[in-house]
């Protein structure tokens, strides 16, 4: 083994050790018998039954889990089309100021964000009648804002390295336009979509300050009652939460994996 690949392979250990230990230590503890959270006190899952009789962590997981695949849904829907229209619509008026729209998002901080779209709902309420109220509304249409834009992105790149080959031919044996997107882009690019989709379902799961503006009483998200949970100290029970999610989220990775390898050896 020479110099460079013994060094390559310490960096590469020293970096799963640095992203993983924290986490790996998390779900030990979420199995700790004691109630002090830097105490070890044997091993027990009775924080799991705690859990799940708590029913405010269940009302507000069911919440996040609800919100986070609608926005996820809406959010690869509209950034499929806008990724769509910017990689395959060529040079129009006004496309670099589309554009910026659409990115916006990703650079702007998101206490702007929340503040600006609680006033816009505010707004609209009292022009329209519509939303009444913050509530779960409000929450998804504020995620879809913001988590669009990744989509779109990742879109837009993958059909940046499609190879423009495969559509023509498609276009030269009769496929319409639309016969062409369902039949024969959507297919291909299904990967990005996946990937979108996930990332979306995730940053909507996990955001806290954008929701903590646009969300009324009765509609706290997930991430809401741990924050105030945990300025009152940390319960156990949101490690046997956190230890829940990650083994959900690392599921549906794996999946994803999995359906896009399966994409790609097809393809």
């Amino acid at each position: 083994m020479t110099r460079d690949s013994r060094f390559l392979k310490f960096s590469a250990i020293l970096g799963f050790i640095f992203l993983y230990a924290p986490i790996i230590s998390l779900i030990v503890y979420s199995f700790n018998k004691s109630k002090l959270v830097t105490v070890w006190g044997g091993w027990s899952i009775k924080w799991y039954v705690e859990l799940f009789n708590n029913q405010q962590i269940i009302d507000a997981a069911m919440v996040s889990l609800k919100v986070a695949f609608i926005t996820a849904t809406l959010s690869v829907i509209l950034g499929v089309l806008a990724g769509y229209v910017l990689s395959r619509m060529g040079r129009f008026p006004g496309k670099m100021v589309v554009s910026g729209w659409i990115t916006a998002p990703l650079i702007m901080p998101e206490v702007i964000t929340g503040l600006s779209l609680l006033l816009l709902f505010v707004s609209m309420e009292k022009l329209l009648g519509w939303p009444s109220g913050r509530g779960i509304t409000t929450v998804i249409i504020a995620h879809t804002t913001f988590c669009m834009a990744y989509v779109a992105v990742i879109v837009q790149s993958r059909l940046a390295q499609l190879d423009d080959s495969l559509e023509e031919a498609a276009m030269d044996l009769g496929a319409k336009p639309h016969s062409l997107f369902f039949l024969v882009t959507l297919p291909i690019i299904s990967p990005a979509i996946i990937s979108g989709w996930l990332l979306a379902f995730t940053l909507s799961l996990d955001d806290l300050v954008i929701a903590s503006f646009v969300s009324g009483p009765g509609n706290s998200t997930l991430p809401m009652v741990i924050f105030s949970k945990i300025r009152f100290g940390v319960s156990p029970e949101v490690n046997a939460l956190a230890t829940i999610m990650i083994l959900i989220v690392a599921i549906g990775v794996i999946a994803a994996m999995w359906q896009m390898r399966k994409k790609e050896n097809v393809l």
